[in-house]
């Protein structure tokens, strides 16, 4: 290839990538992000004084209405376009996980019970609980480490 046709290439490439605007998307992601931490303060605080429940029992349900709320907005096709319009606002993380491990059960659903959903349920879903777990264990065990030489 030589210098004028990796030219027109590179030219071609910029012409077909789209441009983003970096503040206008972290204003959406924090839009988007904001609603759906603002909807689960409601939540919680609609347990906490309209049905008298315990700081506990109201995250419980908290957590539990908005992962049902993930799911369902997964199912019927709106929350990838809540996704695609807010970015990494709607990956806030006990909603994003949620449409993680339904959109994988949704998609591979055509493929059986057992090896479509029973196999492929966590394939997006599934590194993040590796790595999550992974690094929860080497920060416990820098912790620990710290403990026994008196650093904290």
């Amino acid at each position: 290839m030589d210098e004028k046709e990796k030219k027109q290439y590179n030219k071609y490439v910029e012409s077909v990538t789209p441009t983003h605007n970096l503040f206008l998307q972290m204003l959406k992601a924090f839009i988007v992000g904001g609603i759906i931490c603002v909807i689960g303060q409601a939540i919680y605080n609609c347990c906490t004084y309209y049905y008298h429940l315990d700081k506990q029992s109201s995250s419980t349900w908290c957590s539990l209405i908005l992962i049902f709320l993930s799911v369902l907005f997964t199912a019927v096709g709106l929350y990838p376009k809540i996704t695609k319009f807010g970015g990494a606002g709607a990956l806030v993380p006990i909603t994003g996980f949620a449409n993680s491990v339904a959109a994988s059960a949704i998609e591979f659903k055509k493929e059986g019970q057992v090896f479509g959903v029973g196999a492929k349920i966590f394939t997006i879903a599934g590194p993040v609980i590796l790595y999550g777990i992974f690094t929860s264990w080497l920060l416990g065990l820098g912790y620990w480490v710290g403990k026994c030489f008196g650093w904290f």
